[in-house]
């Protein structure tokens, strides 16, 4: 995957193809203690007590199958997981064939290592421009439909930054809401980590975390009437104790061509989809297009050497910005030829 480089953050992209001692037993300080637990718990109520709150109203129930429109404009947004299948484009090409003769186009802003507060992708700034960052791509991309992962890192803090994690998330979906106004939106859960042979950790832990949290994003997801996507269950779940015998990982976190099979076979069933039958020999020319096309957008939305062509040291290469909107058509047209390819293999099939 080609590397981004530069120091701040895009502040002009003028179009993009889509047509984070002992205690005293003394009274006085006993009351001071009292005192100051009640007031911790006025300031932070338990998890309990806000989740309480949050599902206070029941949400309606969830229906099996995501609609899909023709002409959606699909956004991937998260962290390594969503950012890594544009290594093997498992995804998109199910998604489309699953969708018949529905045009569906697919974006992936989803960067490693972010978060729901933006720290990633606002380079070496605060989290705040990361998030100014997003509301820019957003606004130009115009998603219809955006779909997003974000909490892995639940499985190694052991939930105890929960209560900030979902009121960050809840502060992003209202980002996204505001700048694509009636968006759908789809929210996944992390899916499990494998544990591997030392000296590689036992992920047993995490997963029980990950668990966990699985169970209060579920209730955030009906708080906030958005399709939810149980993707650590659809995986296998808890995993059994003792080393993976056929890991789908290289490492127990990052999944594999393999691993991103199944993720992606999972995603399009939570999604109440159907793929047609087809083997992978007739999928592979599908496949490589969206390769071409997800690392033309990619170049197309982080481009490297960003500070030279927009950044504090543009007065140095700066007149090669224009060179950047070029991808545009190219983006497009891989579009178009995606959408042929997949037209001739569902005509192949009609034919049988």
């Amino acid at each position: 995957m080609p590397p981004h480089g530069g120091l701040r953050p895009v502040r002009s992209f003028k179009s993009l193809a889509f047509p984070a001692g002992r205690e005293s037993n003394t009274g006085p300080m006993i009351r001071q203690a009292i005192f100051t637990a009640c007031a911790s718990l006025l300031a932070f109520p338990p998890i309990q007590a806000q989740e309480n709150s949050v599902t206070a109203l029941p949400a309606p129930a969830q229906t099996k199958t995501f609609e899909f429109k023709d002409g959606d404009r699909l956004v991937l947004l998260g962290n390594t997981v969503i950012e890594r299948e544009q290594r093997y484009a498992t995804f998109e090409p199910l998604l489309a064939l699953a969708l018949g003769e529905k045009k569906v186009s697919v974006r992936n802003l989803a960067w490693s290592g972010d978060t729901v507060f933006g720290h990633a992708r606002s380079y070496f700034g605060p989290p705040k421009e990361g998030l100014e960052r997003l509301e820019g791509h957003l606004e130009l991309l115009k998603p219809t439909v955006v779909l997003l992962c974000y909490g892995s890192e639940m499985a190694f803090e052991r939930l105890s930054g929960l209560p900030e994690f979902l009121t960050g998330y809840r502060n992003l979906l209202e980002l996204i809401r505001k700048k694509a106004p009636g968006v759908r939106l789809i929210l996944a859960t992390p899916p499990p980590l494998e544990t591997l042979p030392p000296p590689l950790p036992d992920q047993t832990d995490a997963n029980k975390a990950l668990s966990s949290f699985r169970d209060a994003l579920r209730k955030f997801a009906g708080s906030q009437n958005v399709f939810f996507v149980d993707w650590f269950e659809l995986m296998g779940g808890m995993p059994k104790p003792g080393v993976v015998q056929s890991p789908l990982t290289e490492n127990g976190v990052h999944y594999t061509r393999q691993g991103y099979e199944k993720l992606s076979a999972r995603l399009i069933e939570a999604l109440g989809l159907e793929v047609p039958k087809i083997s992978s020999a007739e999928l592979d020319p599908m496949r490589r297009e969206v390769l071409r096309k997800d690392e033309l957008f990619f170049n197309r939305w982080r481009p490297q050497n960003e500070t030279y062509l927009f950044g504090f040291r543009k007065h140095e290469q700066g007149q090669n910005a224009k060179e950047i909107p070029m991808f545009d058509p190219l983006i497009i047209e891989a579009d178009g030829k995606i959408q042929e390819i997949k037209t001739g293999i569902l005509d192949a099939r009609k034919r049988l």
